[in-house]
């Protein structure tokens, strides 16, 4: 009895990961136990052993680099915990010799791109994606840091307005695009839904984001902010609330491995009112969104696809396709 109450709060994690294992909790009724070792090839079950060894064999590995990146993080970590400094206007160069003419170049500057963190986090998450951007033309890229004590979704939302409008001042951008790692990513939408953002935030690219609300920690309730990533929330249902004419792309990346969404599609942006891409991605878990360099290659896709030609209301959803990550 105990041993089968044991693996109760297991079954759901595998219920959404192999659907065939759906009539475990069936198989595990204390009535069934003992007729276990009798069943050949687990009848109900087809083709089981193949696939958990190839799920096993996929878990391990995003499980070990989700570990790896957790340790680096860690390092890291108390590099991001100030704010950063203010990024100054850097002076024009001159051109090499032999290089194009400056008038058959681009005369528009990529957008500036905010960052947000997730929760218990900070800009330190988004090195490696700063580099990535950087080493791709997007030289205008400032993180955000709120404070690890905030426990509103809302007045984070707030504190992004006034960091955009002040970025939009200090660099005479009228837009800026916007990537939220989980927690971020949330804020984020809520300034673009409920607050106007919209007209500032032209591309808001999320990752690992609970759109949906997420089941995962129950034990993490004590904190108002986890309380608000509830499904069925007061801000989740604000969010789900009719948004006309919001000019804001969005682009969702979730993982079929995220470990933190419960279930795994609340990641995805399910609004009949938004401009969305769901983008699937494959292989890695919810530390390795903001670092893999297969995603900073999405990412940097969706930020120089401006929504032209799209009007809110329409959906398209990569959701089908995605990303595999080997």
């Amino acid at each position: 009895m105990k041993v089968t109450r044991a693996l109760q709060p297991f079954l759901p994690l595998c219920q959404r990961l192999l659907p065939d294992m759906r009539t475990l909790p069936g198989i595990l009724h204390l009535s069934n136990l003992p007729s276990l070792p009798n069943l050949p090839g687990f009848p109900g079950l087809p083709g089981l052993p193949s696939r958990l060894a190839g799920l096993s064999l996929t878990l391990l590995k995003a499980t070990a680099l989700d570990l790896a990146i957790l340790a680096g993080h860690l390092l890291l970590y108390p590099s991001g915990i100030a704010q950063e400094r203010r990024a100054t206007a850097c002076p024009a160069l001159p051109r090499a010799a032999g290089a194009e003419d400056p008038a058959q170049l681009p005369t528009k500057a990529p957008l500036p791109v905010v960052l947000l963190h997730g929760f218990i986090d900070n800009r330190s998450v988004f090195v490696l994606l700063r580099r990535s951007l950087a080493q791709h033309g997007r030289h205008r890229v400032e993180s955000l840091n709120y404070s690890p004590l905030t426990c509103d979704i809302r007045t984070a939302a707030e504190l992004l307005g006034r960091h955009i409008e002040e970025i939009c001042e200090r660099t005479g951008s009228s837009q800026v695009d916007v990537v939220g790692h989980s927690l971020g990513g949330l804020i984020a939408r809520y300034y673009v839904q409920r607050l106007g953002g919209d007209g500032r935030v032209r591309t808001l690219v999320t990752l690992g984001t609970p759109h949906s609300g997420t089941r995962v920690a129950p034990l993490a309730n004590a904190h108002p902010i986890v309380r608000q990533m509830r499904p069925g929330s007061e801000l989740i249902e604000e969010l789900s609330r009719p948004a006309p004419g919001c000019r804001t792309q969005f682009v969702s990346f979730w993982s079929d491995l995220d470990h933190l969404m419960d279930p795994l599609e609340s990641a995805c942006v399910e609004h009949p009112d938004l401009l969305v891409h769901n983008v699937r991605v494959t292989g890695i878990g919810h530390l390795a969104l903001p670092v893999h360099p297969a995603v900073a290659t999405g990412i940097r896709q969706a930020l120089d696809t401006a929504p032209a030609g799209a009007s809110a209301g329409s959906r398209a959803d990569t959701q089908a396709g995605g990303l595999t990550v080997a």
